[in-house]
């Protein structure tokens, strides 16, 4: 089974360890030696004051997914190991 990025967009990731709804993914981690993936990348959701902001992403390596359906992705992973704080960045970096 093939499938485009921008099919794995659309599909919600869920955990079921704990049933938790972690959100869509927004990137890929590759190997382009490889040719392979590495991870699928979720922003975790954040609010602050009404004000969205990104406190880091899940990082969830490919062998943690045990399902790809029609319209979710069913993982079996660890949150505070697969979460990875965002990046601070500079003024002007």
């Amino acid at each position: 089974m093939a499938l485009r990025f921008s099919e794995l967009r659309c599909k919600e990731v869920i955990n079921v360890s704990d049933g938790a709804r972690l959100g869509y993914v927004s990137d890929l981690e590759l190997d382009c030696e490889a040719g392979r993936v590495l991870a699928l990348v979720v922003p975790v959701p954040g609010k602050l004051f009404g004000f969205f902001l990104s406190p880091g992403d899940y990082v969830i390596p490919w062998p943690c997914i045990r399902r790809i359906g029609g319209d979710i992705i069913l993982v079996d992973v660890c949150l505070e190991e697969a979460r990875r704080p965002k990046e601070k960045r500079g003024l002007f970096r």
